[in-house]
């Protein structure tokens, strides 16, 4: 590690990063990469420092990529020390061994989504039937994109109520080829048709007073309606449940992400209009995440 690095990571452990080191490698590299990538001014760098270099031509100084390169470096960590998400200053998230793009507007995907993903695959098997998926508040697209690259004969709905969010789940649903089998829909969640075998849902599930109480990274940054799951953070189950009643088949599945403890009133909640909900499946870290919900 040579000394800019070197400098960047202990600034970055003082601001309070956690792994430090990779981070300013990460920011290196990705500097390193818009550098190589630019041909100009536009497009590529943010600042008029970053501007003026842009325009030097490049038989004037041999020192330029080097120059641009460091630069940009030093505007990337300007960013990070500020505790805006990593993902979205490099504009990338891998989520199921997928690259998702991700930047303002869209809920950052996270390792414990996909829980969902592991148990979809093992509540339906058999990956090459004609299911249906419908994904309520899809956010940037990861678990439906995810689900439809493990069932290559499913189609797809994904809704949301954010045309932010929307905006990178098309980016990603071109970027991995899902044009034909993945239709996206602005709007609320009881827009849905009937008849799906599978749902899932992310939704946002942090009680409002504890919004304030987040890391700066996800409290400063990231959507608070992907976040804010109002005064006890069960607002969201609440509105899902009488969805996932209509729009599920007689023996679809629905899995639900929830946050730690709430497993009993979600199950309360969806028992209210009618549904089951079998043992929750847990996170990496042993912790109640996923809401199995079936027609009974």
């Amino acid at each position: 590690m040579n000394d800019l690095l070197r400098e960047a990571a202990e600034r970055l452990r003082v601001a309070g990063i956690e792994s430090a080191r990779a981070e300013a490698r990460i920011l290196s590299e990705h500097a390193q990469k818009l550098s190589l990538c630019s041909t100009g001014g536009e497009g590529w760098g943010e600042g008029d420092q970053l501007q003026q270099l842009a325009h030097i031509p490049p038989h004037s100084n041999p020192l330029l990529p080097r120059m641009r390169e460091d630069s940009l470096f030093s505007q990337l960590l300007q960013r990070r020390l500020a505790h805006e998400p990593l993902a979205y200053i490099t504009g990338h998230k891998e989520f199921w061994s997928l690259d998702f793009e991700v930047g303002s507007g869209a809920l950052i995907p996270r390792p414990e989504t996909e829980t969902l993903v592991e148990q979809a695959l093992r509540e339906v098997p058999d990956r090459k039937g004609d299911n249906r998926i419908l994904d309520l508040g899809t956010g940037t697209g990861c678990l439906l994109i995810a689900l439809l690259k493990e069932f290559s004969n499913a189609t797809g709905v994904g809704i949301d109520s954010s045309e932010a969010a929307l905006q990178w789940a098309r980016r990603n649903r071109s970027r991995h080829r899902l044009e034909s089998r993945c239709t996206l829909v602005e709007g609320a969640w009881d827009l849905a048709e009937d008849g799906f075998d599978v749902i899932v849902s992310n939704p946002p599930y942090i009680p409002s007073g504890d919004l304030a109480g987040l890391a700066p990274d996800i409290r400063d940054y990231e959507p608070e309606l992907a976040l804010d799951g109002g005064p006890d953070g069960l607002a969201a189950y609440r509105a899902l449940a009488p969805v996932l009643k209509r729009c599920l088949k007689p023996k679809g599945v629905a899995l639900l992400e929830m946050g730690a403890g709430q497993a009993h009133m979600v199950e309360v909640i969806v028992g209210a209009v009618g549904l089951g909900i079998g043992e929750s499946a847990p996170d990496l870290a042993g912790t109640p995440r996923c809401a199995v919900v079936r027609q009974v």
